[in-house]
């Protein structure tokens, strides 16, 4: 991945996160402080990668479609 790749893949600060997942930034939140989505941060500031959440997405629903 290079660097400007990179860059277009970081999602920085909970409202990016909430807008990606399709959710409120309360709920993306209350979920990040849970440990639900997967985040890191940078400084202060709550991250993640488009990258990582789609993943992570896929993971969740084949883990429903083997119930």
């Amino acid at each position: 991945m290079t660097h400007g790749e990179d860059k277009a893949d970081l999602l920085y600060g909970a409202r990016p996160i909430a807008d990606f997942l399709g959710m409120t930034e309360k709920q993306a939140r209350h979920r990040i402080d849970d440990g639900h989505i997967p985040t890191f941060r940078i400084g202060g500031t709550i991250c993640s990668r488009k990258s990582t959440l789609t993943k992570w997405l896929d993971e969740m629903e084949a883990q429903e479609a083997r119930k």
